[in-house]
């Protein structure tokens, strides 16, 4: 049965379009943002993007690289709001009331359900018919790593790029203790193949560095790269986000020489 689908109204901003829809997937509503070229004579590869904590699908983060997939990389992108974020919940909320709401469900039941939701997004932009979904990829760091690292388990047939990072089998005591799940983590590390990229904030405060570099070694892909850059878990350079974008678009081009797993920083 196909998800009820609502589009609402385009917009064109610097060149993009934007496209806002609500999908529907086991009685949920899941909100999100397809944004395409102008024109399109060939459906064109498609970028999933997920959003940090307490983030939401036009983020800034999530839109400026939504500008440059559809801008300089001939993409399409789609972002959808995370649990209890965005248009998921009346108010925003901060990071231990939303962190309780998905213990109350449970971090796997949580895990599988933005699963089914990032599915039912990407079946609501195929029936667009403007995206290639032979040549798909997944952005996304801290809480968007925690979902998206489900997500490339569940879907590393269809994936040509993989870029995750900031998020590791360790949490600071801060974190509620429940959104630990050491062994769901481990399996799905385990089962992605695509080409990944890892990002690593040596100076992580959030999620303790040498947990990331523990899940980035138990991932499956036989081509990954290791990326480690000082400073803690909110910075990010320009020339970090440039390298991420890079390597996703790369893969997503046709006959892209691949490249070896290796360390890098």
């Amino acid at each position: 049965m196909q998800p009820d689908i609502e589009w609402f109204d385009d917009q064109v901003v610097d060149g993009v379009v934007e496209r806002p829809f609500h999908t529907t997937r086991s009685g949920r509503c899941v909100p999100g943002v397809l944004w395409l070229p102008p024109s399109i004579s060939v459906p064109v590869p498609l970028v999933l993007v997920g959003h940090g904590g307490s983030g939401h699908k036009r983020g800034g983060r999530v839109v400026e690289h939504a500008r440059w997939f559809v801008g300089h990389a001939g993409c399409a992108e789609v972002a959808i709001d995370g649990p209890y974020h965005g248009e998921r919940v009346p108010v925003a909320m901060p990071a231990a009331q939303y962190q309780a709401r998905i213990a109350e469900v449970g971090i796997e039941v949580a895990l599988d359900r933005m699963v089914e939701d990032w599915r039912a997004a990407v079946d609501t932009v195929t029936a667009c018919g403007q995206t290639d979904l032979g040549r798909l990829a997944y952005l996304g760091m801290s809480m968007a790593a925690r979902f998206g690292l489900a997500l490339a388990a569940d879907m590393s047939d269809r994936m040509r790029a993989v870029v995750i990072g900031k998020f590791g089998l360790q949490q600071c005591a801060a974190m509620n203790p429940a959104m630990a799940a050491p062994d769901r983590v481990t399996a799905d590390a385990g089962r992605i193949t695509a080409p990944l990229l890892f990002h690593v904030q040596h100076d992580d405060e959030i999620f303790p560095r040498d947990g990331q570099r523990d899940l980035f070694d138990l991932i499956g892909s036989p081509i990954k790269r290791l990326v480690t850059e000082p400073g803690q878990h909110a910075h990010t350079t320009p020339a970090t986000i440039a390298g991420w974008r890079t390597f996703i678009a790369e893969r997503l081009a046709d006959g892209t020489p691949e490249i070896q797993a290796h360390h890098h920083g």
